[in-house]
Formats: C-alpha cells, structure tokens, sequence
C-alpha cells in the first residue's frame, strides 16, 4: 500500500460536492485567457495587490487594478449588483487574492479567484499587457 491509497477515496457523490464547490470560487488561467480570447467575457478581472506602478510593469490584459485593503461597499457601488468578479494576485506564495475574495463575498458579490495568479499565467506562457 503507498501512501497515496493508504486514506481510502471519497465516494462519488462526496467527491462530486467537493469539487463543485471548488470550482464554484475557483477558476484557472486557462479558462480565463480563453474567455477573453473569445471575447465572452462575462466577469471583471480584477489584479488586487501591488502599486500602480508594478500594474503598470505587468498585468494581465482586460484586468484593473483595485488593490484589495481598497474594496469596499462604496467603490464596488460602480459595477451592477450580480456582477461577477475574478480576482488574482502574485501567485501561490500571495494571499492578497483571499483577502479581496473575502471581502467582495462578504459584501454580496459573487467572486471567484483566478488560481496560480501571475505565476500561473506565466506557467501558461500567456501573454501579459503593460501600460
């Protein structure tokens, strides 16, 4: 027996609501640089750490840039309630991601965070945009 089989698997139907409930605030950057490729994108992608000036170095194309110790009721006022927002930071080795979807869901809005950040899409060899 390896370590790998020593916990037994979940059945199906555990397994099934876990990984639902996984993708349903996860997303990857595949799935997203393919809906913008496609031109359906249906959620605003927001980089949610940083400066200004490291956004403007390197960021993921169609994203803003919306710190996240700076989301709040007010500013999130601007986008129609039912809007769905994607939320990326450095990477694996950032929590900043968290912290924002936190935040956007205790504020009622449905969120799902791009997995990987900018390492993944790096990893991806995606494109980035500056400027």
């Amino acid at each position: 027996m390896s370590l790998v089989s020593a916990i037994p698997t979940a059945p199906s139907h555990l397994a099934i609501a876990h990984f639902e409930r996984r993708l349903s605030v996860e997303t990857d950057c595949s799935d997203v640089a393919q809906a913008l490729a496609s031109g359906k994108q249906d959620f605003v992608l927001l980089h949610v750490v940083g400066s200004s000036e490291t956004f403007r170095r390197r960021h993921v194309p169609g994203a803003l840039h919306l710190p996240h110790r700076q989301i709040d009721a007010g500013r999130m006022a601007q986008w129609p309630d039912g809007t769905l927002f994607v939320v990326y930071c450095a990477g694996p080795h950032c929590n900043g991601a968290d912290q924002a979807a936190l935040k956007l869901a205790r504020l009622g809005r449905p969120v799902k965070i791009m997995i990987g950040g900018l390492t993944g899409w790096a990893d991806e060899g995606l494109a980035f945009a500056d400027g």
